[in-house]
């Protein structure tokens, strides 16, 4: 049988001809093309990890702290203030308690529940740490604490799920607002990027949308929810209007 010899070659030699080695590049390549690729924004912080997450996210997120672990749990569990954001029917939510020793301005424990990923279940059981060590935190300070802050006693989260740590950080806020109001202290209360609509009692355009998704439905059961009208009557007709409107929204 004859054999056919590459041009160059000597007798026997192994060697593959040049249609074969661009045969090879190119398969190479493709292969290159089409290997699975980690996203710039959720890379490790140290490539050889195989973990996303730093060990301070790992342990929040596998052992939260104060969290309750059932909604008899919270029933049973008395709060000062409650704050909640977020719908879990929509996405994230999150529902914080707190416990305040009014003499001293001063939140001595905070409770936490929330339908969310890994990032936000670790962000607010460190923010419940940073709230209640060395004997609670001042409502002056803990007004102060910003994401950031979270983020940076957990080591550090992917830059796709910083946001996760914005929701405990909200619905703390919210839940000292609802502590001015059951204190009545409404004169402390805090509104951020939302209407005042009641005056008086610093109810919002967001109260109202919360009690409409959470089942208020006519002006009585809304009232009931937030006291919004109670003192200031001047407000009803705008939040009939926002209930409406709310309900068209959500529920068409």
């Amino acid at each position: 049988m004859q054999t056919t010899q590459k041009p160059g070659c000597g007798r026997g030699c192994a060697c593959v001809g040049n249609e074969d080695k661009q045969d090879t590049q190119q398969v190479a390549k493709a292969a290159e093309e089409h290997k699975p690729r980690i996203h710039h924004d959720v890379r490790a912080k140290v490539e050889y990890q195989n973990w996303f997450y730093t060990d301070i996210v790992k342990k929040h997120f596998f052992h939260p702290k104060n969290l309750l672990l059932s909604k008899k749990n919270a029933k049973e569990w008395t709060a000062d203030g409650i704050g909640m954001v977020g719908s879990p029917t929509c996405g994230d939510a999150m529902k914080v308690w707190i416990r305040v020793i009014q003499e001293e301005d001063k939140i001595t424990d905070m409770k936490w529940q929330t339908f969310g990923c890994a990032s936000a279940i670790a962000s607010t059981s460190m923010l419940s740490v940073m709230i209640t060590e060395n004997g609670g935190m001042k409502i002056e300070d803990a007004l102060k604490i910003r994401p950031q802050d979270i983020n940076k006693r957990l080591g550090g989260l992917p830059q796709r799920k910083f946001h996760c740590s914005v929701l405990g950080d909200k619905a703390l806020r919210e839940a000292i607002n609802d502590y001015f109001k059951k204190s009545g202290q409404n004169d402390r209360v805090i509104v951020e990027g939302a209407e005042v609509i009641d005056s008086t009692l610093k109810v919002t355009d967001k109260d109202i949308e919360e009690a409409v998704l959470e089942g208020a439905h006519t002006f009585e059961e809304v009232q009931k929810k937030t006291k919004v009208g109670i003192h200031d009557k001047e407000c009803i007709p705008k939040v009939e209007e926002l209930i409406r409107f709310y309900k068209g929204k959500y529920f068409g």
